[in-house]
């Protein structure tokens, strides 16, 4: 099977020329590019024993956490820490009334109480080779032999996949058993790597604080400094008796890990040197001024549609402890991404970002224009891109409004997931159909989803043109009242409960799931998306090929330049130091915040701010032991100048002898533009305290026994 992963939508860009403290570098060309400035910066560990495919090192203790987090080992128990945000979709999955780990915690105090998370997978990177030369000269080979083909493009693509991605993956996978290969493109597909992962399937959850801790501030604090979030949770990470990846059984024993990091109890004071492991997401630094422009638009219509969709969220979620727990990763999930899009345009204002991409590409220009034969290669480029972009626009925003409103009432989707499985017309065919979607129920409240369609159907009316209204649900969209149209969707569609699902379907056959009026909003729905999408293709494959161009005009500017490329969920370092900063004429905010400011913030009529009574004992107290800082006072957070983004929550913050001080968790309000700039006065990863982390697992929670594994330096 081909596992090559393009991402048409964010492609790479070189990003070059970069500070000590800029950069999300890649592993394996830390000793070419990165090592001096490493020991200058003041590592004290070789790039060899950060990362070896031939020996152990500390990229074997760093592992992607679900799909979009980073975690790391801290025991040779395979005892795993990362943010308590990133565990919070397995606590809540876990939770109920009976029992809110969400809101209470939890912490497992023998093995036999660690709790299986089904589905969630622990991820080590195991192997990275550059395959550049191989894949471009099988692309040349290729272009030949089909170039006087009509479909060449297809002929060399189906050419590459049989004999460079199929044959490469499958040889990796035969020498790296129980893993899995990929061919990833970087630098907007001018570099190759194959990446061979090795996944872990029995995780079981260990332990966390209560949300009024790991999620002290929730949105208000979310992307804010100073902060006072005790942003952690444990897992475990399971293996078979030979220590590969199985799924759960009770046989299974902790996983052995080739390194697992040691913990400082040392602290960290201004200046120390601090590097972060991990996982980033998508960064776009050399994104074009049209491209940003785009951005920005689909931005606004994404965080309209969330307000509304947030809003009736938490207005039930407040009012109904069950429905809390059943919202509680949705809303979070929501929230999160639409704090970041504002606190973006208020950033690429007040730090002109528009203004200075054009000025680098008016330098490009200027650089390519200079040489004829440079001028031919990437003259077009930009012109090709503000072109692409000025047709994807109006589709998109189209894509975008229907994306965030109409395709998130829930009952919709459940209808059309539940259709698509459906196989045949036999019962056993839909009693399957059902099984696929019986999990959802769990996380779900009518009456809550029932209010939601009715919003987002009117924010979808007010946000589109005629031209793109809902057809086909039985009335004029334009006029009908949509409070009206949805209370009768709710009342007569089957799968507004999984118990009234089964009884009808039970009674009435398969086919009452394909006549469901959700089914008829759903389709109308797709349609939208599939015209909307068709309209976008084109531009979208210009846009690839101009941002090709323009990607191979950067390298060969900057060439002989320490470079990286932007972030695609591979494993990076980045390293820089513990830094405050000022916001603004005569603000300083000091690099580390105690738990003084917790009880400052404490406000028992904001569930926001809510502090434990047993907190409040301990601190009052003053019974921080090992944990307290020089002067007494209990650590929670500091700053550092690391160059991260979404991907790397959970990532080990590492000082210079590569033992963890803490966990980054989030960036800072003033630099919500960094994925496109990288602002270095601004510019701050927040990271959690490790001795906050083992304070709240230890005095907090109870579960001191857990250090007996780790390896603590004091």
């Amino acid at each position: 099977m081909k596992k090559f992963i393009c991402i048409l939508a964010a492609l790479t860009v070189l990003v070059s020329g970069a500070r000590a403290d800029e950069g999300m570098w890649m592993l394996p060309l830390l000793q070419k590019m990165n090592a001096k400035m490493l020991e200058a910066e003041g590592c004290r560990l070789t790039p060899d024993q950060i990362y070896s495919i031939n020996h152990s090192s500390l990229k074997d203790a760093v592992v992607q956490f679900g799909g979009g987090c980073t975690g790391e080992i801290i025991s040779n128990e395979g005892l795993l820490v990362t943010n308590h945000h990133c565990g919070y979709a397995s606590i809540q999955q876990l939770s109920s009334i009976e029992h809110d780990y969400l809101k209470d915690g939890y912490w497992a105090m023998n093995r036999s109480e660690e709790l299986p998370v089904k589905g969630l997978t622990v991820t080590f990177l195991e192997y990275m080779e550059d395959v550049t030369d191989e894949f471009n000269a099988a692309r040349k080979k290729a272009e030949k032999m089909y170039r006087d083909s009509t479909d060449n493009e297809a002929l060399v693509a189906d050419y590459l996949n049989r004999n460079v991605y199929d044959r490469i993956i499958s040889e990796a996978e035969e020498e790296y058993p129980h893993c899995e290969a990929y061919i990833l493109p970087f630098y907007n597909n001018n570099v190759y790597y194959l990446i061979v992962y090795k996944k872990y399937r029995d995780i079981r959850f260990v332990g966390a604080p209560p949300s009024s801790i790991g999620k002290f501030g929730a949105d208000t604090d979310n992307w804010m400094w100073p902060r006072h979030t005790g942003d952690f949770s444990m897992f475990r990470v399971y293996a078979d008796k030979d220590n590969n990846p199985a799924d759960y059984s009770e046989d299974n024993v902790p996983y052995i890990p080739k390194q697992s990091l040691k913990i400082s109890l040392k602290g960290i004071q201004e200046g120390d040197y601090t590097m972060i492991m991990g996982y980033p997401g998508s960064t776009v630094r050399f994104q074009t001024v049209p491209e940003l422009e785009n951005m920005l638009t689909q931005n606004d219509i994404r965080i309209a549609a969330r307000t509304i969709r947030q809003d009736l969220m938490l207005e039930d979620m407040l009012a109904d402890p069950a429905v809390k727990i059943q919202y509680a990763n949705k809303y979070a999930g929501s929230t999160n991404g639409w704090k970041k899009w504002k606190g973006m345009k208020i950033a690429f204002d007040k730090l002109d970002i528009i203004g200075r991409a054009e000025e680098e590409e008016a330098a490009f220009t200027e650089w390519a224009g200079s040489s004829r034969k440079r001028a031919e290669k990437y003259g077009h480029a930009l012109d090709t891109i503000r072109n692409a972009v000025a047709r994807l626009t109006a589709p998109y925003s189209v894509y975008t409004t229907v994306s965030e409103s109409v395709a998130r009432i829930e009952l919709v989707s459940f209808a059309m997931k539940c259709n698509a499985a459906l196989a045949d017309s036999t019962q056993e065919a839909a009693d399957a159909a059902i099984g696929v979607i019986s999990g959802y129920y769990k996380d779900y409240s009518e009456p809550t989803d029932r209010k939601i369609a009715k919003g987002l159907l009117k924010f979808y009316r007010d946000n589109v043109a005629p031209e793109h209204y809902l057809q086909g649900l039985g009335e004029d969209f334009a006029t009908m009242d949509i409070d009206a149209y949805v209370d009768s969707l709710f009342d007569n569609s089957i799968f507004t409960s999984l118990d009234r699902l089964k009884a009808e379907v039970a009674a009435g056959g398969a086919s009452i799931i394909t006549n469901d009026p959700a089914i008829a909003l759903g389709m109308a729905c797709n349609r939208v998306l599939d015209k909307s999408y068709a309209e976008m293709l084109g531009a979208l494959r210009s846009l690839e090929k101009g941002r090709t161009a323009y990607t191979a005009g950067l390298m060969e500017w900057k060439k002989g330049e320490p470079s990286y490329p932007d972030a695609n969920f591979t494993m990076r370092l980045t390293y820089g130091s513990v830094k405050s900063y000022s916001p603004a004429d005569a603000v300083l905010y000091r690099y580390y915040t105690t738990l003084d400011g917790v009880m400052e913030k404490e406000d028992p009529d904001n569930w926001e701010f809510v502090v434990p009574a047993k907190l409040k004992e301990l601190w009052k107290a003053g019974d921080f032991g090992d944990y307290a800082m020089a002067d007494g006072k209990m650590p929670v957070a500091f700053l550092t100048d690391n160059d991260i983004t979404g991907g790397n929550s959970g990532s080990p913050v590492l000082n210079a002898d590569g033992e963890l001080v803490g966990l980054a968790f989030d960036g800072n309000w003033e630099s919500m533009s960094s994925d496109v700039m990288f602002e270095p006065e601004l510019q701050r990863c927040i990271c959690v305290d490790i001795r906050y982390v083992l304070f709240i697992m230890d005095k907090f929670g109870g579960a001191g026994y857990l250090l007996d594994e780790m390896d603590i330096v004091r």
